[in-house]
């Protein structure tokens, strides 16, 4: 079993495959954290918890309750009460006065998982998942609250969650809730998380934990451009292959919470949840209120483990899509190429191009609606501009179908033009605060997609459009965050809601989506990669990971995605080159080699590309269908960081049983007298030989594991080569 309860000394043990997660109770029924980390062979005591020395529990010493609060190890921390560490569950009752404690009543062991109300989470069978549900009550308050924890063995994943229940008879408000907490004496442990902007998302981070707080967070209604969802804890050694690792990652795309704080006492709490800014929720006698899902992962093997579980348990425990263990066609998006300005002879030259040279879908981006010509106007106005795309969709669709290629296309269902025919007959249905101009950005408004009627307008749209043709691609973008936030639908005491519920909005019209059109290839944006995160995940397979293309600026963000979502996840393509972000000249071989860590595609007007570059494209598509199954399904291993040694990048899939690894390796910048570069090499088993396909050359796993191999003849900036080891 998975999960065990030891009665007589009230420990639960949660063991994976290589990790065990001790839970404990004191005698007055606080849920305390004994032990995360390397499995544990035998029971496990309670002696870490620290309640037989001072300041003693309340039940010993009741004088001293609040030093005992303060210092305990809670797996469920409430505010209010006398623990002023960073709390998790903030309750307010109806007279305004702030304050929850919980104390176990019950516990319940099954296998399998449940679903979590409205929201995207992890799933599992039977054999695969254990799941420990510890109800917990205050009797004062009327409050129940579910403290929940899923086993996925194989993958050392453990996910948490929390579900509060008003059985009492006093509207309750619920005005922070967290789902994961960790309590662990301090290891001189450095954190990392992930910080970013627009076209710069996902750098990896890492500093030292001082006392006192540190977090990441949004605020901006989406996990967002600026921070990520995702915080580690390491100590000091920690590499790709040795060190101690404590990760969470959060299953939500709004407003997040990471943080771990370093108290007095040299122990350190790490949380995660919805922020609790601009969040409240009335939670009336008799409702629920369910919280997002956390993902929780120990390594004691370095940072490479750590992401090769995260990589498994995302690809098997919450990607649904039918892509997300098929081939996915190489597609080509026409923005880059002509912006606004393409109709229906633009697209077909471009899809008959393309066809020639092996790519196998055309993306219709931004531009095919009401009267967009510009970025301007039209945004909730999604009907054909035959102006544009003469004789309608289905023509259009039809005609690229006929040469050869799938057809996809672009939208932005969350948003409206205030130059618009919906906002002109519906100004109400935008996010706003009554009196006060909108904030516009991108010069649009955000949809109240909190309301019933207007997800039911907006899922119609997108509905009418996909039965209207053989679309089997929908990239659904959103191109700004969220600010003035109020609803004319929400009551005054709900306002601060909303965030909340538009993050819910969103997941119920993507779940209506991918139900009724269940074999669409949906991929996720949001102005590139604010909204890359595992709430998205749970409906589209594969998400855009950056608005910039750049080879070079690729390989930090690609690394930074690559720490803890699989290569298949991230939305990468070949663009033009002077690139049209940062204006860099990279090679052709290297923008392909960068993008096929990734779903590869192209993004640029390939009918002006040069004779030379259309062998090159022919070539590319073929690596893709070469390599693409080992990328999609391989375990991922970093070798080398351009980001920490300003040279050179390196990265190896290896397939599941070792019989094959691919290795890329992109010199960035070329240095002086230079001999060859020698790294040791990641992924190969010990015990075998391998041939290098493009020389013949036999080696033995373990020298290239142990010793490395010798990287040479590279002259130049940005060049690179793949290399692939097939076991002998």
């Amino acid at each position: 079993m998975a999960i065990t309860y030891n009665e007589s000394g009230k420990i639960f043990k949660l063991d994976t495959a290589d990790t065990t997660y001790v839970i404990g109770l004191s005698s007055e029924g606080y849920v305390g954290h004994i032990y995360y980390g390397d499995r544990l062979a035998k029971e496990a005591d309670n002696y870490l918890l620290r309640m037989e020395e001072a300041p003693f529990t309340p039940s010993v010493n009741k004088r001293e309750k609040s030093a005992f609060l303060d210092f305990f190890p809670m797996e469920l921390p409430t505010g209010g009460i006398g623990d002023y560490r960073e709390s998790c569950l903030n309750i307010r009752n109806e007279e305004g006065r702030m304050g929850c404690e919980l104390t176990y009543a019950s516990h319940e062991i099954y296998k399998g998982k449940n679903k979590l109300a409205g929201l995207p989470a992890s799933f599992g069978k039977e054999g695969e998942v254990e799941t420990l549900d510890i109800t917990c009550r205050d009797e004062i308050l009327g409050l129940e609250a579910v403290l929940s924890y899923s086993v996925f063995e194989k993958e050392n994943v453990i996910t948490r969650n929390v579900r509060v229940a008003n059985t009492g008879s006093q509207t309750l408000k619920v005005e922070k809730i967290y789902s994961a907490c960790l309590d662990m004496d301090n290891e001189n442990f450095q954190m990392i998380s992930l910080h970013g902007s627009w076209a710069r998302e996902r750098q990896i981070q890492r500093g030292p934990l001082h006392y006192g707080k540190q977090r990441v967070s949004s605020l901006r209604g989406e996990s967002s451009h600026q921070e990520h969802p995702f915080i580690a804890l390491v100590t000091p050694e920690t590499t790709q292959q040795q060190g101690r690792v404590y990760a969470m990652n959060f299953i939500y795309s709004g407003n997040f919470t990471a943080q771990a704080e370093l108290t007095q006492f040299d122990s350190v709490r790490m949380t995660m949840g919805i922020n609790s800014e601009e969040f409240c929720w009335i939670l009336d006698p008799g409702e629920e209120f369910q919280a997002p899902e956390a993902v929780l992962v120990y390594s004691g093997e370095g940072l490479g483990k750590m992401t090769r579980s995260f990589h498994g348990f995302y690809r098997d425990h919450l990607i649904r899509s039918a892509y997300n263990h098929k081939k996915r066609p190489i597609l080509i998006n026409n923005w880059e190429a002509t912006y606004f300005d393409f109709n229906t002879d633009k697209l077909l030259d471009i899809a008959r191009t393309a066809k020639a040279d092996g790519i196998e879908m055309l993306v219709m981006d931004d531009g095919w609606f009401g009267k967009r010509n510009s970025d301007n106007c039209s945004l909730g106005d999604w009907t054909v501009n035959e102006e544009k795309i003469t004789g309608g969709l289905k023509h259009l669709v039809d005609e690229v179908n006929k040469i050869g290629l799938k057809f996809g296309i672009w939208m932005e269902p969350e948003m409206i033009s205030p130059d618009s025919e919906l906002y002109r007959a519906h100004p109400d249905w935008a996010i706003q605060i009554p009196g006060r101009e909108a904030t516009q950005s991108r010069q649009q408004y955000v949809l109240d997609i909190s309301r019933p009627e207007i997800r039911d307008y907006v899922y119609g749209c997108i509905s009418k459009v996909l039965h209207s043709a053989n679309i089997e691609y929908v990239k659904w973008d959103m191109n700004r965050q969220l600010c003035d936030m109020g609803s004319i639908w929400l009551g005054r005491e709900n306002q601060q809601e909303l965030f909340h519920r538009y993050v819910l909005g969103v997941y119920e019209l993507q779940e209506r989506l991918v139900r009724e059109f269940p074999d669409l290839l949906l991929e996720n944006c949001s102005g590139g990669g604010a909204r890359f995160d595992p709430g998205m995940l749970y409906y589209s397979p594969q998400i855009w990971c950056s608005d910039d293309t750049d080879a070079v600026e690729r390989l930090r963000i690609q690394e930074g995605t690559a720490l803890i979502y699989p290569l298949s996840a991230m939305g990468a393509h070949v663009s033009v080159c002077p690139n049209h972000t940062v204006g860099r000249v990279t090679p052709f071989e290297t923008r392909g080699h960068v993008a096929l860590a990734g779903t590869f595609g192209y993004e640029l007007d390939i009918t002006k590309l040069s004779e030379e570059e259309h062998k090159i494209v022919q070539e590319q598509t073929k690596m893709y269908h070469k390599y693409h199954d080992l990328v999609r399904e391989g375990d991922y291993y970093r070798i080398a960081s351009y980001r920490e040694n300003h040279y050179y990048d390196c990265w190896a899939v290896a397939a599941k049983d070792k019989s094959e690894v691919l290795v890329t390796y992109v010199q960035v910048l070329a240095a002086a007298n230079m001999h060859s570069r020698k790294l040791r090499l990641d992924g190969f088993d010990a015990t075998a030989d391998y041939r290098l396909e493009e020389t013949g050359k036999v080696y033995t796993g373990e020298m290239l594991m142990k010793a490395g191999f010798l990287f040479k003849d590279f002259w130049g900036d940005a060049k690179s080569r793949l290399y692939h080891f097939v076991r002998v």
